[in-house]
């Protein structure tokens, strides 16, 4: 079993910064490839970001490319989202999740993910 927790989301200025941290409770953690997710109000979940176990590939929805990083500490079980020149549509709650070596499908799905956290509320204002 792994336990994700999230932290790090808040209210920010329009063009500001953020840092989300997801922590991870399992000592596997290397193994699982992660993702970050986010849903705003009446909207679908939506893929944001994903880095494999070892970092050597890493994906982007095009609405974030050029803003957000992701990338993880494997000594530290967590996996990080840099979110910088955040826009109001960026307002949404995050959500990470681990994606194990036995799952296959695309990274920007939620079906290739068995793990979730329980979310962090992000908010832009503008």
């Amino acid at each position: 079993q792994v336990q994700l927790v999230e932290s790090g989301g808040g209210l920010v200025q329009a063009g500001g910064s953020l840092r989300l941290s997801c922590a991870s409770s399992g000592r596997t953690f290397s193994s699982y490839g992660m993702g970050w997710f986010r849903q705003a109000p009446g909207k679908e979940r939506e893929f944001v970001a994903a880095i494999t176990w070892s970092g050597g590939s890493i994906y982007y929805a095009d609405s974030v490319k050029g803003r957000f990083t992701i990338s993880r500490d494997n000594t530290k079980n967590t996996v990080y989202l840099q979110m910088n020149s955040l826009k109001p549509e960026d307002t949404a709650v995050y959500y990470c999740a681990a994606s194990p070596l036995t799952y296959s499908g695309s990274w920007y799905r939620g079906a290739r993910y068995n793990y979730w956290g329980q979310g962090t509320q992000v908010t832009v204002s503008s």
